[in-house]
Formats: C-alpha cells, sequence, structure tokens
C-alpha cells in the first residue's frame, strides 16, 4: 500500500520533479520517462504535466513562498521540499483544486513516503499556513529586478538583460506571455491542401508563416495526416527559415547544423535536382534527420554526414554551395515557453562562449559558399550577443560579405533587415533569421 502514493497524479509529478530538481533532467525528458515506467490515465497524464511544467515555470516565486513557511530547507529531505513545491503551486495557481484536497494528498503522500517519522506533520503545519494565512506579496520587493525575478520567475540577471534590451514594458510582456500555454503548431507541405487541413482539424491560420496552422492545444504527430506526411509539427517562427533562401530547386545546399531536421526537410521540399548536405555533431541526431525525411517524402534530396560545422572548410572545396543554413547553437533562450528549464540552467557567461561558436561556424563554412551565394543564419534566441552582434562582427571580419534586408508583412518582427521575433508578439518561440550575401 505505501507505494500507491506513485501511482497518484501527485505522486508521479514528485517522482518527475525529484529528477530535474535533482539530477537536472529536461522536464519532458522526465515526463516521458514517467509515463513509461508508470501507467496512469488520461486525465492524471494531463494533471501531471500541468503540475510539472507549472512547479518548475515557477521555481523562484514558489522558493520565495516557501522561505515565508520554513526556517531551513536544508534541514528538509530534497523530496519533501519538492513535495512542497507542487503543492504550493497548486494553492496559489491553480483555482479549480480545493486546497483541502491539495493537503490532504500532500500529507498521504509524505506519510507513505517518508522513511523518518514526521515529514507528513511539517507538509501538513506549512501547507495549512499557506492556505490559511495572507500571503506575502512580491510587490512589496523594493528592489525592481528582483520583484521582477521573484514575480515572474525568472533569474535576476536576466531579468536585467531583458529590460536593458527591451525595455521594462516590452520586458514584462515577454515574461507574463512565458505562462501562456505553448500553442500546437504544425507546417502544412502542400500549400494546396492548406484549406482542407485547416478545416479538417479546425485550427487557427498562422499569422506568421503562409503554410502554418496552430491549435490551443493538439496530438498531431498521432493523427493520419502526420504520418502520411500531409503536416509536420514545426513552430511557426522555424517555419519561416526556409523560404529566405529562395529555393529555385537545382541548387547544392549546407544545413550546417542541422538536427532535429525540421529546417532541413522544409528546405528539401524546394528541391528537384538539387541536394541538401545536412551536418550535425551527433550520429543520432541525423538518424531523426533521416526519418523525418523519409516520412516526408524527401530522403532522396538529403545527404547527412557527422561533422562540426567549425571544420566546413577543411573538409568541402572552396565555392562548392550555393546556399548555406546556419541555424547556430545557442542559449535556447526563445523556447523557455517550452522548456522553461532553460532559464535555470544557463549564466551570463555563456552568451560569449556561444558568439565565439557562432562566428566560428560562420567563419568556416562561408568560404564553402559560391560568389552571389546567400547563406542564412538563425538562432532561437532574442538576445543581441547572439544575433545582430554576430552579423555585425561577421561582416566586419569579411568584407567579401554584405547583409540582406529580410521583410516580413508582420514589420514588428522586421528589426535592422533582420527577423526577430520576441515570444510575447506571436505566442510563439523567440527566433532570429539574417541573410547575407557574398559579393561577386
Amino acid at each position: 500500500m505505501a507505494n500507491d502514493w506513485k501511482q497518484t497524479a501527485r505522486g508521479g509529478a514528485l517522482i518527475a520533479l525529484d529528477h530535474i530538481f535533482q539530477e537536472q533532467a529536461y522536464s519532458n525528458i522526465a515526463l516521458n520517462q514517467l509515463f513509461k515506467s508508470h501507467h496512469y490515465l488520461e486525465k492524471d497524464r494531463q494533471l501531471i504535466t500541468e503540475i510539472v511544467y507549472g512547479t518548475v515555470s515557477r521555481k523562484i516565486t514558489l522558493e520565495w513562498y516557501l522561505a515565508h513557511f520554513i526556517d531551513d530547507r536544508n534541514r528538509l529531505e530534497p523530496w519533501v521540499y519538492h513535495l512542497l513545491m507542487l503543492s504550493s503551486y497548486q494553492l496559489l495557481f491553480l483555482d479549480r483544486l480545493p486546497a483541502h484536497a491539495v493537503v490532504n494528498e500532500a500529507v498521504t503522500i509524505a506519510k507513505n513516503r517518508g522513511n523518518k517519522h514526521g515529514s507528513e506533520k511539517l507538509v501538513n503545519a506549512v501547507l495549512r499556513k499557506m492556505a490559511s494565512d495572507q500571503l506575502p506579496d512580491p510587490e512589496t520587493i523594493k528592489r525592481v529586478n528582483k520583484r521582477y525575478s521573484i514575480k515572474y520567475s525568472v533569474p535576476v540577471w536576466l531579468v536585467k538583460k531583458t529590460i536593458e534590451q527591451f525595455g521594462e514594458e516590452r520586458s514584462i510582456a515577454i515574461f507574463e506571455s512565458l505562462f501562456v500555454r505553448n500553442k500546437a503548431s504544425i507546417r502544412v507541405t502542400d500549400p494546396n491542401q492548406l484549406e482542407s487541413i485547416q478545416k479538417a482539424y479546425q485550427a487557427d491560420y498562422s499569422q506568421l508563416s503562409p503554410v502554418g496552422l496552430t491549435k490551443a492545444s493538439g496530438h498531431f504527430a498521432s493523427s493520419s495526416l502526420f504520418k502520411d506526411g500531409a503536416i509536420t509539427i514545426q513552430d511557426e517562427t522555424s517555419q519561416l527559415v526556409a523560404p529566405t533562401l529562395a529555393i529555385q530547386g537545382n541548387e547544392r545546399i549546407l544545413d550546417a547544423c542541422a538536427a532535429p531536421g525540421g529546417k532541413t526537410v522544409h528546405m528539401a521540399s524546394y528541391l528537384t535536382s538539387g541536394k541538401i548536405t545536412a551536418l550535425d555533431l551527433h550520429e543520432h541526431k541525423l538518424a531523426l534527420i533521416q526519418q523525418n525525411a523519409e516520412r516526408l517524402g524527401v530522403a532522396d534530396r538529403i545527404e547527412v554526414r557527422t561533422l562540426d560545422a567549425r571544420e566546413v572548410a577543411r573538409n568541402y572545396p572552396q565555392e562548392y554551395f550555393d546556399k548555406i543554413l546556419v541555424d547556430a547553437p545557442c542559449s535556447g533562450i526563445g523556447l523557455i515557453r517550452r522548456k522553461p528549464d532553460i532559464k535555470y540552467n544557463k549564466v551570463f557567461q555563456d552568451f560569449e562562449q556561444l558568439q565565439q561558436i557562432q562566428l566560428e561556424i560562420l567563419s568556416s563554412v562561408c568560404q564553402t559558399l559560391r560568389k552571389g551565394g546567400i547563406m542564412t543564419y538563425s538562432t532561437c534566441t532574442i538576445f543581441k550577443e547572439e544575433n545582430q552582434e554576430v552579423i555585425a562582427k561577421f561582416l566586419k571580419a569579411h568584407p567579401e560579405f554584405e547583409q540582406v534586408a529580410l521583410v516580413h508583412e508582420k514589420k514588428d518582427i522586421v528589426t535592422d533587415g533582420c527577423l526577430l521575433i520576441t515570444p510575447e508578439q506571436y505566442h510563439t518561440d523567440g527566433f532570429f533569421i539574417a541573410q547575407l550575401r557574398k559579393k561577386h
């Protein structure tokens, strides 16, 4: 009986959170492992997912509240603290769950899981106090960056950086948008089928991509249209990359950092006699590209190779490629809505190291681009250090290149001839796209 707690939704959430907070597992991977090893009803799976993502996204906020009710968290076993975190998330942010049910379930888990007697008493006391007492108010925090950090569960350094680059008002809008549930987003592979697929799914047309559809939620990967290759799962912002290359059909294209291959297969859909060389550091990631390409019927137009993109100039002749995509390794800050763990796993120094890698990749691959050829650079981050600064530094070091101004009907995503989409604008991933041309 004591192990029955593992089969409850909150018990399952606790198992996943232990992996995330103790072993730095990513939320999606921890949940996948949990659902493989334990059987839950669909409604419980949904609640587990809600609690896990909610607790991770609000981690800094929850820790601040709990600090007012716990004298010394270091004296608690980690699982007890995680149980208090997931329970306080429910008390503070999930209105539909009655407080007494949250408290009772947490006490039951503590009683059944604890080796030492007394865990359930502490859990009961803390949660009852939280449920009945007046809670502290983050608005009373005087330091602005600290206040926003607590309110929006964003590390202070990240609050500071966002405000420096986007101003206070827009930064708050960005932070608030990260708590809005991520949309399900697909690309329709044959534009002629867009209308019929939109009707079949009762989906919304994307505001950014002419071949994109979105829904508030949906399991597209299990549908027959997905299996048949009529649709593929791809964020609306990512769908904007391939069209910038204006592919005619017969080009030799390099995708320098290709995995998992969403943009590779999109580019391949424009080819007739042309070929894409898709590179990645990891073989298992290249296998994902091949699977994707086979499902979408473009495998004959893609060849994969395990190679560090910084080594391209040593492995391919000069002026070998007509077009190049560098979807660069980056901090992934634009993906926080989908991957809330990112905001706690990054540090300020990451940006300088990543910029160095991004410039090394561009400097290597650019040597293999023919004169007059174009190179698109994209990232899933929103900060200048990995975006505009990289382009400026590259152009300074490579006068044989010039920037190509990109355009889009949504003028609010066009900045300095680049596309820069922040998460609050269209509730998509944060994303950046720039383009360069090798002069004749």
